[in-house]
């Protein structure tokens, strides 16, 4: 690929042109070692990519090992799979990422996980508060990568503070709907180790009304808490929690929750397993 002055993207996009989709995050995997094509639309992309490099017929074929075996055997390259399991192909978080979603949060898994929204009188998501606690997978784990998917591309300000952890690179993409943060720890973690990152995301004057907020785990948790404040002047009518097995799936164990006194709601699974654990609440007809 070097050698063709060819990269990731436009490799894909070749592929692509051929009818044979292959995400980023997978050819990364390939090019890495961190897995190999197995399937029979993965070894029609590899008799495809002799073509676009103008190798001999066979020349990469004839680097592929034996079948690996599939189970917990393979719990490294099984991140791409989690990944795309919950949040599908070309993803919002793919496509933010961009080839680093291949080593989205390799070397590290959450635990808990609290999330604080405040709405303002507008019925707009103005601040998202989390608080996370990870643990290392593999000795000398440095970052947490985050992405998160805000309702209005058009808010006037996108601002990130960093209470715990150190602010690494902030990205905004209006064109996704999404901001991408980056927190250090600090220093490198051993395997099994936990940090704990706590930041912000403060939005400006918003247009578009929020009626939902979800959360999309990769991995089991041990403990999720989404805790929504909304302003006194603008309340809804109803709220409920969901889940759903990944994006695109039908909600299920859907519940009604009340407001407090506070004008908030909250809802903590009892179980969290691996999908999209989700809030939506309903506004009345003015």
């Amino acid at each position: 690929m070097r050698q063709r002055g060819l990269g990731l993207e436009r490799v894909r996009d070749r592929l692509e042109a051929l009818g044979i989709s292959i995400s980023l995050a997978t050819l990364s995997y390939w090019q890495r070692g961190r897995s190999q094509p197995e399937r029979l639309q993965s070894l029609r992309a590899v008799d495809a990519l002799e073509t676009i490099l103008e190798l001999p017929e066979g020349a990469l074929r004839s680097l592929l090992g034996p079948h690996r075996p599939r189970g917990r055997v393979m719990a490294e390259p099984q991140d791409l799979t989690a990944s795309q399991r919950v949040f599908g192909e070309n993803s919002v978080e793919e496509r933010a990422l961009g080839e680093a979603f291949a080593q989205f949060n390799e070397d590290v898994s959450p635990v808990v996980i609290k999330e604080t929204l405040r709405l303002d009188e507008r019925r707009c998501i103005r601040e998202y508060s989390v608080n996370q606690v990870v643990r290392a997978t593999r000795d000398g784990a440095r970052r947490v990568t985050a992405v998160h998917c805000i309702d209005d591309a058009a808010a006037e300000s996108v601002d990130v503070v960093v209470r715990c952890g150190i602010p690494g690179t902030v990205r905004f993409h209006p064109e996704l709907r999404t901001v991408v943060v980056e927190i250090l720890f600090g220093r490198e973690l051993a395997r099994n180790e936990t940090a704990l990152i706590d930041y912000d995301i403060l939005l400006g004057r918003c247009q578009r009304i929020s009626t939902h907020h979800e959360r999309r785990m990769r991995v089991n948790l041990r403990e999720y808490l989404l805790h929504v404040y909304f302003h006194a002047a603008a309340l809804p009518l109803t709220c409920h929690r969901y889940y759903r097995e990944h994006i695109g799936a039908e909600k299920r164990c859907t519940s009604r929750i009340a407001l407090d006194a506070l004008h908030t709601a909250h809802m903590l699974p009892v179980r969290c397993p691996a999908g999209v654990h989700g809030m939506s609440w309903e506004w009345p007809d003015d």
